[in-house]
C-alpha cells in the first residue's frame, strides 16, 4: 500500500453502546493506521432524521473525496451505499477492502447467500472475523482475497488489577450482554447446576430469582466492569440448551466472533466457551479458557482447575488483553491481505 492513500467514511452511531463499540474501535485504530476520514466527522445522534441525514451527507462527502488509485476501508454491513461506494471506489481505481461485523444471510436471514455473495464481491479484499467464517466463504467463491481478523479489538484507558488466587478459591463465572429469552433460554435450566461456583449476569432486567450462587447485578457500564469485575471466568454461550448452543444466536456461534470475548479478555476473565464455536480453536490456542461440549460440565471441570492453572490462563489473558488494546489483529489482518 506504499503511496497509496487510505481512507474511510465514517458515519453517525446512534448512541455510545456495546453494539457500536467494534465499529468506533476501528475507526479510532485505522486513524491509528494512518487512514484518513474523508466524510464527515463521527457522531453520536438517537434522532432518526438526523442520522439518515449525516450518513447521507458523509457518504456524499466521501464520493467528492473519493482518492483516485488509494484504499478505501469499509466496515461491513453498511446500511446503505455499499455497493454504490464500491463501484465509485473502482471508477476511481481505488481499492475496497471490507471488514465484515456481520452476516445478513446467517442469523437475521435478511439476505440470501447469493445475494449476499454477490454484494461481497464487489469487494477487493475482505477482513473476515474468524478463519471459519473466511473458510465459509471462499467455499462460497467469494473473488476477493480474504484475511482473518481472529478476535476483535477493544480499546479502554481502564485496566483491570491482576489478583492471583489460591487454594481453596471459589471461582465465579460472568455472564454479560443483552439478555432476552429468546437469545438466553438455556440460563433458566442452568440455575441448579451452579453448586460449586458462583454464577453472575450482568445485562438489562432477567426475571431470574437470585439463589446462593446465582445472581443478577444489572447492567453495569464496560470501563466499570472492566476495572471492578471480581468473577473469574466469562462464559460464551447462546441459545436454548444447556448440552450445546442452539437456535439462530447458538448457530451463528459456529462462524462469529462476539464482541463480548474481547470484552472479557480486555476485563482479563479466561474465558468458558462452546467447543464447536468459531472461537474456542483461538481460546485453546493461547491458553487463555477452556471450551466444553455441554454446561452440564462445568462443575467437574472448574473442581478440576488447580490455582497455579489458573494464574497461568489470567497472565495469558491479560496479554491478549494489551494485544486487542494496541489493534495487532486488525493491522496483522490488513497486513496479510498483501495490497499491492
Amino acid at each position: 500500500m506504499k503511496n497509496k492513500k487510505l481512507v474511510y467514511i465514517s458515519r453517525n452511531y446512534k448512541g455510545v453502546s456495546a453494539g457500536n463499540d467494534a465499529r468506533t474501535d476501528t475507526e479510532i485504530l485505522l486513524d491509528k493506521f494512518g487512514y484518513k476520514n474523508i466524510g464527515l466527522k463521527r457522531t453520536f445522534h438517537q434522532n432518526k432524521i438526523l442520522d439518515f441525514t449525516r450518513n447521507l451527507f458523509s457518504t456524499l462527502k466521501g464520493i467528492i473525496f473519493m482518492p483516485y488509485d488509494g484504499v478505501l476501508f469499509i466496515q461491513y454491513p453498511t446500511k446503505k451505499y455499499y455497493t454504490f461506494l464500491c463501484r465509485i471506489a473502482h471508477f476511481k481505481h481505488t481499492k475496497v477492502i471490507s471488514l465484515i461485523h456481520d452476516l445478513g444471510s446467517f442469523r437475521r436471514k435478511k439476505i440470501t447467500e447469493e445475494k449476499e455473495i454477490a454484494r461481497l464481491n464487489h469487494s477487493d479484499y475482505i477482513i473476515a472475523t474468524n478463519e471459519k467464517m473466511a473458510d465459509w466463504l471462499k467455499s462460497k467463491d467469494i473473488k476477493a482475497k480474504i484475511s482473518s481478523l481472529d478476535i476483535w479489538h477493544f480499546l479502554s484507558d481502564k485496566e483491570h488489577s491482576m489478583q492471583p488466587i489460591t487454594s481453596g478459591y471459589t471461582y465465579s463465572i460472568s455472564y454479560a450482554g443483552a439478555l432476552n429469552r429468546r437469545k438466553n433460554a438455556f440460563l433458566y435450566d442452568f440455575i441448579p447446576y451452579a453448586r460449586n461456583f458462583n454464577f453472575n449476569i450482568y445485562g438489562d432486567t432477567f426475571d431470574i430469582p437470585d439463589t446462593d450462587n446465582f445472581h443478577c447485578k444489572g447492567y453495569i457500564a464496560s470501563d466499570t466492569f472492566i476495572m471492578t469485575n471480581k468473577d473469574d471466568f466469562g462464559l460464551v454461550w447462546d441459545g436454548d440448551s444447556m448440552d450445546e448452543c442452539t437456535g439462530s444466536f447458538g448457530e451463528y456461534l459456529k462462524y462469529n466472533t462476539p464482541h463480548k470475548v474481547s470484552f472479557y479478555i480486555k476485563s482479563h476473565l479466561p474465558i468458558i466457551i462452546w467447543k464447536k464455536a468459531a472461537l474456542a480453536s483461538f481460546i485453546e490456542e493461547h491458553k487463555i479458557g477452556i471450551a466444553i461440549n455441554s454446561l452440564k460440565e462445568i462443575n467437574d471441570i472448574i473442581a478440576s482447575i488447580k490455582p497455579e492453572e489458573y494464574n497461568a490462563m489470567k497472565q495469558n489473558t491479560a496479554e491478549v488483553s494489551k494485544k486487542l488494546q494496541s489493534g495487532y489483529y486488525l493491522q496483522r489482518a490488513i497486513d496479510n491481505l498483501h495490497i499491492d
